[in-house]
């Protein structure tokens, strides 16, 4: 074993009595940065880039639910991927294909009672793909314990759009008169529809910017920004980002 090893067996157990007792959030935005680069640095294929950062989704996944926070919402594929080449778009909704398609059968799923929800702009995906989040969404509706919402064709600013066209048809059929929108009201209209807002937002890979991930829901977010690329994030990444996230006082504006 050398010593890099070493040190990390001995701080793992420091890092989680730090963080074991302190609270928790309760949903957690992910923005998963850095596949291509760390690809670069391994002289790799970026597509192998991205296959190894699907596969840490799982490893995330686990350390969430050791924690028992409730929820993670990923965010998937922006609207802005579509604008990368078409080799690279078409592996990218392949992977979220074969995601969705493992979510169907893995017990690991069934078990904990996972809900999978995807969020963003469906008429800009497959039909196939639509199939697919469909059958995944109806097969785990009823799972209570934990839930991941998965931000495919998804943008910030193309969802709070979204929703003003929602009230707007709502008032122009009565349904709803114009001084009774509030943001209660308008949150209830977001993709997001019925889920809290993430208590804290992770982003990997050094970047500093949410690039139009959950605008409207992140108002008081907590943010965190590492500076390692999502293939190689470790629990102990993970866990530092709740330390940082269990130091600071949340006064929501108060």
């Amino acid at each position: 074993m050398n010593i890099s090893a070493v040190l990390y067996k001995l701080y793992e157990p420091f890092l989680w009595s730090q963080i074991k007792d302190g609270p928790r959030p309760q949903h957690i935005g992910l923005i998963v940065d850095g596949n291509r680069r760390f690809a670069r640095v391994k002289g790799l294929a970026s597509n192998e880039g991205h296959n190894a950062g699907s596969q840490k989704l799982k490893d995330f996944l686990r350390w969430c639910w050791r924690l028992d926070i409730k929820i993670v919402t990923l965010y998937g594929f922006s609207t802005e991927n579509h604008k990368r080449s078409e080799d690279e778009v078409d592996y990218l909704m392949d992977l979220i294909l074969r995601k969705l398609r493992q979510y169907q059968v893995d017990p690991v799923i069934r078990q904990e009672r996972v809900k999978i929800k995807v969020i963003g702009q469906r008429e800009n995906l497959s039909d196939e793909m639509i199939r697919e989040i469909n059958k995944t969404e109806e097969l785990t509706r009823d799972h209570d314990r934990f839930q991941l919402n998965i931000a495919v064709s998804y943008g910030g600013r193309a969802e709070i759009v979204d929703t003003v066209k929602k009230l707007a048809e709502l008032v122009q059929s009565g349904e709803l008169q114009p001084d009774e929108i509030d943001e209660d009201i308008f949150s209830r209209h977001l993709y997001t529809e019925g889920i809290p807002d993430p208590d804290l937002i992770i982003r990997t890979s050094g970047e500093e910017r949410l690039s139009g991930f959950l605008l409207w829901q992140s108002a008081y977010s907590e943010l965190y920004f590492s500076e390692v690329y999502w293939p190689a994030f470790r629990m102990i990444d993970f866990w530092r980002a709740i330390r940082v996230y269990q130091q600071r006082e949340r006064r929501f504006g108060k």
